[in-house]
């Protein structure tokens, strides 16, 4: 176990660490933390949507989740390439490039001209059209980063710096948008829906059993276990379940059954106390331990895990680096990762069509708003499993700890 973990420590580790500080991945990670605001407030609107359940006085606030969350992938099309300039320290273009990107991102869209009125899907501005908005943030970002360095005037010209950037970005904007051009209006290409074909495999994959271990097991709860920070798979994560949960909306409102199931929230049922379903772990500590190394850490923990921060149960009890506790962890995840899939795939919990982002609300309450009962029964039964995983590690675990504690005194 000594050589295994060590080669994850040693080699595995730094390779994922090196990737999750790719400049390109960094960008479109940055770009849709930077969204999270948004997201909130489409998730505030889901749970005044509720009450309009049973109360007829409550208001209709759906536009104001159409103008926040609905405009998700035209946010990110401005921010993608402004967040790689930045990273790329070439902050003099950033503007230029998130403007470049959402003019590139509005012609993927394939509008039409009616004399003074335009059309377009609205769709395609929220999270159903996310994958269009990275592709065209990234190649706006990609043509920008070519010409950084060029310029019109030498480095000791007096002109002021914003006409000279005026000047230096007009090749590389134009040439954004001639590509744009040529794609959309010449050759009359539906770029959106090329787009989505060619990433659909990407979301066929998240969706069926092996993309649910691969995102939420290797993801939360191996890699977490060697204190890999779970952004590493953000990312990809966050392209398949916006574009699933857009995708479930739009079959629910065309009187369709939604079908996705990997789509934004799922992780209500699995990441109970946060990454690895560790709140089952924290309670322990807080009601069981009997060394006072764990009754301290439990009193710490159990707060935060409550509320789904778990890094001080991690690094604190810790669960990382100390196989005693990184095998319940392994199991646990992967156990609630199987009860959740195949829930879903039967049918005995709904497909996810409501939006919730309040991670650090207790996750019952989140399962239940996005699952109704069978969601909130599924989250429980989730974590009576975890506790019961846990538990006869964490009895060797905390008797090792006494033992210890005994012989120091």
């Amino acid at each position: 176990m000594k050589k295994f973990v060590d080669w994850i420590s040693n080699k595995v580790a730094p390779k994922l660490n090196q990737i999750a500080r790719n400049p390109w991945l960094s960008a479109v990670q940055q770009a849709i933390m930077t969204c999270m605001p948004i997201i909130f407030i489409g998730s505030i609107v889901t749970l005044v949507d509720i009450l309009r359940g049973f109360w007829d006085f409550v208001p209709d606030l759906s536009q104001i989740s159409n103008f926040s969350m609905g405009l998700m992938s035209l946010f990110l099309a401005f921010l993608i390439p402004y967040n790689l300039m930045e990273l790329k320290k070439h902050n003099k273009a950033k503007k230029e490039a998130g403007i470049a990107g959402i003019a590139l991102f509005l012609m993927f869209c394939g509008p039409t001209f009616d004399g003074d009125f335009i059309s377009l899907t609205f769709g395609a501005l929220g999270a159903g059209g996310m994958f269009g908005a990275i592709v065209a943030g990234l190649f706006a970002a990609f043509v920008m980063n070519i010409f950084a360095n060029f310029s019109f005037f030498k480095e000791d010209s007096q002109i002021p710096d914003f006409i000279t950037i005026w000047f230096d970005t007009l090749i590389p904007m134009f040439v954004i948008l001639l590509v744009g051009y040529i794609l959309v209006f010449a050759l009359q290409i539906d770029m959106m829906s090329i787009i989505d074909w060619v990433f659909s495999p990407v979301l066929q994959v998240g969706d069926s059993l092996l993309g649910f271990i691969v995102l939420y097991w290797v993801g939360y709860s191996f890699l977490y276990s060697f204190g890999i920070s779970t952004w590493v798979t953000w990312p990809i994560e966050s392209a398949i379940v916006y574009s699933a949960l857009a995708k479930n909306q739009a079959a629910l409102a065309a009187g369709a059954t939604p079908t996705l199931l990997n789509a934004y929230g799922v992780n209500s049922y699995m990441a109970i106390g946060g990454s690895g379903c560790t709140l089952a772990l924290a309670l322990m500590m807080f009601l069981f331990a009997r060394s006072r190394k764990n009754k301290i850490m439990g009193k710490a923990a159990i707060v935060p895990s409550m509320l789904n921060i778990n890094e001080p149960i991690i690094f604190g009890a810790p669960i990382a680096f100390n196989p005693m506790l990184m095998i319940p962890m392994w199991i646990s995840g992967l156990v609630v990762v199987f009860t959740t899939y195949f829930s879903l795939y039967l049918g005995l919990v709904p497909a996810i069509t409501k939006l919730w982002s309040f991670w650090y609300v207790p996750k019952p309450i989140g399962a239940f708003v996005i699952g109704g009962l069978p969601g909130l029964i599924l989250c429980l039964v989730n974590f009576a499993l975890s506790f019961m995983i846990f538990y006869p590690f964490f009895k060797v675990y905390d008797r090792q700890c006494l033992e210890e504690e005994t012989q120091e005194a």
